[in-house]
């Protein structure tokens, strides 16, 4: 392991210790679950930030657009987070709800794609 074998098995250590106070704490399902809703909301607000700083920084080019790209980034946008959010229902359906998923993430992908085209082309 090298020079910081001590740091590692530390490491190691603190994740061992925090999964089993997880299994063996009573109500520690509970924090767990409590935790990762927290992460999950900081990791969605971070990436709604992100997404805010792009528009931002590349408005004059989205606005420079013609009107029908720019309906079809947003729409393919829109389509894509849905998705996204719809994951979990659409793969609980089983084979159908999985190729579904999959038709809407390649039709997003390929409206994103033929924006950038179009726009390439000027």
């Amino acid at each position: 392991m090298g020079p910081d074998t001590g740091k590692h098995l530390r490491n190691i250590a603190i994740i061992v210790g925090l999964a089993l106070a997880v299994w063996l704490v009573p109500g520690g399902d509970t924090a767990s679950v409590t935790i990762s809703n927290l992460l999950t909301i900081v990791f969605v607000a971070g990436l709604l930030f992100f997404g805010y700083r792009l528009y931002m920084e590349h408005r004059e080019t989205i606005f420079g657009l013609a009107e029908r790209q720019r309906g079809i980034l947003y729409a393919a946008l829109a389509l894509g987070a849905i998705t996204i959010v719809a994951t979990g229902r659409l793969w609980d359906e089983g084979g159908l709800g999985a190729l579904i998923w999959l038709a809407f993430l390649g039709l997003a992908v390929y409206g994103l794609v033929s924006v950038w085209r179009a726009y390439r082309e000027y």
